[in-house]
């Protein structure tokens, strides 16, 4: 069965930098569109960004533009979102999601990802 594992979160201060993983298995990796969101207490789920199958065109929500970069790898079934320069406004709980055999947008929104990871909470400070 599809499975997304995330993991790397914790608690930084302000200008420090995670590196959050999303550990896929269970469907052809290299054809799904990859999507990180999040989610602060209170708030609606927001698309952090994601990256394409095939072209691995990256795309981000305005907000984390230059601070934030997505990466794959093909061979370890792994997504990456490496967060720098984080702000207390970027504390929620991260989610990878994965849409395989999906045509990828930049504006795809949580409902169009098949898959989801149980989440990973980064809190900054």
């Amino acid at each position: 069965h599809v499975q997304l594992v995330e993991s790397g979160g914790g608690s930084v201060q302000a200008g420090g930098s995670l590196r959050l993983s999303c550990a896929a298995s269970g469907y052809t990796y290299s054809s799904a569109c990859m999507g990180w969101f999040r989610q602060a207490p209170g708030k609606e789920r927001e698309r952090v960004g994601g990256i394409y199958a095939g072209s691995e065109r990256t795309y981000y929500v305005d907000s984390v533009k230059g601070r934030f970069t997505i990466s794959k790898d093909n061979v370890k079934y792994t997504t990456y979102l490496q967060m720098d320069n984080l702000q207390p406004e970027d504390s929620a709980k991260y989610y990878c999601a994965a849409a395989p055999g999906a045509k990828c947008s930049d504006d795809a929104a949580p409902v169009e990802f098949d898959y989801w990871g149980q989440g990973t909470q980064v809190t900054v400070s």
